[in-house]
């Protein structure tokens, strides 16, 4: 969960240090004090879009921390592993800065890390939901998304676009094939030919290099063996050899020793030039036994080296390449061959289809169970949200065809009034009825989410009185699985909160800054009490705001 969130010179905030418990917080305070500065601070964090705009007026960058518990969230610590991302045990930190020129930077427990990293990290940690995203609702792919995540179908959803991408290229190999028949038997008579001249080269890698060498070797082999003679005669067999005069200097000197023990170590640097001469002399007689003048096989070497250069000036390739070319023209053939029958691509076709539509039936049978509970859920939801006889459902309607998106199409449809058929949501749901259709939908997805922390940003607008109670309670309700977060305008939402932060303007040396406090219980009836009774708070508000906080009556200040 969010334990810490620190912020600098972003918007108007100048510096907050903020602290988060588990259970339901909401934060409230005047129009304009901030409060969903707050939470688009905590989006940059979580990696959405930066622009210069979020840097404090004067300041040179924005500075925003996130600090998360990740105690327990083993898919998030294996993620940070594979990445080498990780940090403090059973910690996170993500961080954003922001530069007065718009260019941002992002760190994930100190490592730099990209905007895609952190949105990566964001989905095994929070779920944003904004107060106009039930205008989503309204887009078919927003309503599949949504069913899918209700239903634990994401991983089904994306094996079905992966082998529907398959078919289509299976069907598009066909397709092609048959208009392309003609240049594809071209090209496999040319490769064969082409591999068949490879072939009867017997090509082995590496073997340019080898005969390469082999041919400098026999071409100069007369001048070899004839430096390998003269060297052994200057080292050990010629008149006056290196090896005889070493001999004889450490012969001379050798007696003398005992006269002068400073020549032990002149003696003991000659002695193993000795021992070295005697043995490059007699590598040099064997070098010269091994190495014979063959002209027959100097003309087998030409002969190859000719027959590799030719083939690399044929095929335009380093003669070093030709193996690996001899192999790309074996795999290319082999393709062409299972490629260029019919009958093989129409069954590789034939087969990457029931492997789709297999994969989509299953699919097709998990939306149709969810879809069943999500209309349900969403159903009861409505009656007690002042719907009441409404009636949510979600249909899918078939496809003749597989798409990659699954066998059906999903569509959202709601009966506002009971006798009314239920149509497609974007026709008939009012605003107010698509933000508080959006809230229950939400918060049946967020009982299933397997992120710990949700934050609502005022998706209770457009309601109030006894629906506002509701809601509070099912946000309540959630805190008891879930951290949640709200903001909000309604006393009725904050008064069911654990905590509550009261957001709030205040100017500092000429400059408005935004400033949070957590309030204590006092100070909640306080609060309560504003956001009931507006600019004059009297007594009757503050017993009012004390009972719905079940403080009792308020104390008069």
């Amino acid at each position: 969960m969010l334990q810490r969130l620190t912020i600098q010179d972003f918007v108007i905030v100048d510096h907050l240090e903020l602290e988060f418990g588990a259970g339901f917080t909401v934060l409230t305070g005047e129009t304009g004090a901030g409060k969903s500065i707050l939470i688009d601070a905590l989006a940059l964090t979580l990696g959405e879009r930066a622009d210069a705009i979020a840097v404090r007026q004067g300041a040179a960058r924005a500075d925003i921390t996130a600090e998360f518990d990740i105690g327990g969230n083993r898919p998030l610590a294996g993620w940070l592993a594979d990445r080498d991302l990780g940090g403090d045990e059973g910690a996170c930190l993500l961080r954003r800065v922001v530069e007065s020129s718009g260019r941002s930077r992002g760190f994930i427990n100190g490592h730099p890390a990209t905007a895609a990293q952190l949105r990566e990290a964001a989905d095994f940690l929070v779920d944003i939901h904004g107060q106009h995203q039930h205008q989503s609702l309204s887009r078919p792919a927003a309503q599949r998304a949504l069913l899918d995540a209700y239903g634990e179908l994401e991983a089904q959803a994306a094996l079905v676009a992966e082998l529907w991408r398959a078919w289509s290229r299976r069907r598009e190999e066909r397709l092609a094939f048959e208009g392309n028949a003609a240049a594809i038997a071209a090209e496999r008579e040319r490769l064969e030919w082409q591999a068949q001249d490879l072939e009867a080269l017997k090509l082995v890698p590496g073997e340019w290099a080898a005969v390469g060498a082999e041919h400098a070797r026999l071409a100069h082999a007369a001048s070899l063996i004839e430096a390998a003679q003269a060297g052994v005669d200057i080292l050990s067999e010629g008149e006056g050899a290196a090896l005889a005069q070493v001999n004889a200097v450490i012969a001379r000197l050798q007696p003398l020793l005992r006269h002068d023990p400073r020549l032990k170590d002149i003696l003991d640097a000659l002695e193993p030039a000795q021992i070295q001469l005697q043995e490059a002399a007699g590598a040099l007689r064997r070098y010269g036994e091994r190495t014979d003048l063959d002209p027959q096989r100097l003309r087998e070497v030409e002969q190859r080296l000719d027959a590799l250069h030719g083939a690399a000036r044929k095929y335009r390739v380093d003669p070093d390449a030709l193996p690996a070319l001899a192999e790309h023209t074996r795999e290319r053939l082999t393709e062409l061959g299972a490629g260029g029958d019919p009958d093989t691509l129409r069954r590789r076709e034939a087969e990457a289809e029931a492997a789709c539509r297999e994969a989509a039936k299953k699919l097709t049978a998990g939306r149709r169970k969810a879809a069943k509970k999500l209309g349900e859920t969403v159903t009861a939801g409505m009656q007690e949200l002042a719907m009441q006889g409404g009636v949510f459902e979600v249909a899918l309607e078939p496809l003749e065809t597989p798409a990659a998106h699954g066998s059906e199409q999903v569509e959202f449809r709601v009966a506002a009034h009971p006798g009314v058929a239920p149509q497609p949501v974007a026709k008939t749901a009012s605003g107010g009825e698509l933000s508080r259709l959006s809230l229950v939908i939400q918060t049946a997805l967020s009982r299933v989410a397997k992120v710990p922390t949700l934050v609502f940003d005022e998706v209770d607008v457009g309601i109030g009185g006894r629906v506002a109670e509701i809601v509070g309670r099912m946000l309540r309700e959630l805190g008891a699985r879930h951290q949640v977060m709200c903001i909000t305008h309604l006393p009725q939402v904050a008064a069911t909160a654990e905590r509550q932060w009261q957001v709030s303007k205040v100017t500092r040396g000429g400059k408005v800054s935004s400033a949070v406090a957590e309030l204590d219980a006092a100070a909640r009836i306080e609060e309560i009490a504003r956001m009931l009774g507006g600019v004059k708070i009297t007594e009757t508000t503050r017993r009012h705001a004390a009972e719905m906080l079940g403080a009792g009556p308020a104390k008069r200040r």
